[in-house]
């Protein structure tokens, strides 16, 4: 029997299930819809795709290495339950291997990628991992690092990847560690872009304090202090969160030298689900 368009978009319509696999799912049955129901709630794909909708700002951040190549991710779910669920680790550390394997230009083509060691592409086995967890798992972000990547992970909630020009291990897990703690944004003042400058410059330039003040000297205050605000943004000039003495560029100074870092908090910009687990069972016992 002939699979019309029509009868795919009914299919996903009744079930959520993508496009392929509700095509897939009436191919394999004749066009039966029925049957093709069922066959897709036994493969798990029509519940795993009717909890796509729901929010996912919980999971993990974690990364990996394997010899110049690194790579950090954050992949969500729903709540913190599942994120200490070690099927749920399991998945975020094999996809950040993944990652290192591949080398995805972006998530679609991680999602596209054919895993290497059970042959079945990451799309899929994420979507069996949502029909036996139970939860909506999105794979976020991620980014790869080549050259001499090294890592640190604060309980999955923050991660580093960090990129120097030559290996020290204790230097750079002490370079993580302030990059996780102290959140710089630049490694330097000359990453730092000029349109970031000149806003920050035409913020200060209206603060009422300074209103009354003449305008030469209104100039000179505001570069003072877009000159500290600058420096606090900078990796190199931080003061190094071990010892506050020193700043992290005199820290590595004839050591190492830093060609880039990420620095990743989970579920940084995302919406939280608010509703408690009572209401989630209400929610589930009203068929919502």
């Amino acid at each position: 029997m002939t699979v019309t368009a029509a009868m795919v978009k009914e299919l996903r319509e009744k079930t959520g299930a993508g496009i392929l696999d509700a095509k897939k799912a009436l191919t394999e049955n004749d066009g039966d819809m029925e049957k093709a129901m069922e066959y897709l709630r036994q493969k798990g794909i029509a519940s795993a795709e009717k909890k796509m909708g729901r929010i996912a700002a919980e999971g993990l951040v974690d990364s990996y290495i394997e010899g110049n190549v690194g790579a950090l991710i954050e992949v969500n779910c729903e709540t913190d339950f599942v994120a200490k669920n070690e099927e749920f680790k399991t998945l975020v550390k094999n996809l950040a291997k993944q990652v290192v394997a591949t080398k995805p230009a972006d998530v679609d083509a991680l999602l596209a990628s054919t895993c290497k060691e059970c042959g079945k592409k990451i799309e899929d086995i994420i979507k069996e991992k949502v029909a036996t967890i139970g939860e909506k798992i999105t794979v976020r972000r991620f980014v790869i690092v080549e050259g001499n990547p090294a890592s640190y992970i604060h309980n999955g909630k923050i991660g580093v990847l960090l990129n120097t020009d030559k290996a020290d291990e204790v230097m750079e897990k002490d370079i993580c560690l302030h990059i996780a703690s102290n959140a710089p944004e630049f490694v330097s003042r000359e990453q730092i872009p000029q349109s970031v400058i000149d806003e920050e410059t035409r913020i200060e330039m209206g603060k009422e304090d300074l209103a009354k003040k003449p305008e030469n000297i209104r100039a000179k205050i505001v570069e003072g202090r877009i000159n500290k605000l600058m420096a606090s943004r900078c990796l190199l000039e931080q003061p190094f969160v071990k010892n506050p003495d020193q700043t992290v560029a005199q820290l590595i100074e004839g050591k190492l030298h830093i060609k880039s870092f990420v620095r990743y908090v989970l579920g940084e910009g995302l919406e939280k689900r608010q509703d408690n687990f009572a209401e989630e069972v209400a929610s589930q016992m009203a068929g919502k």
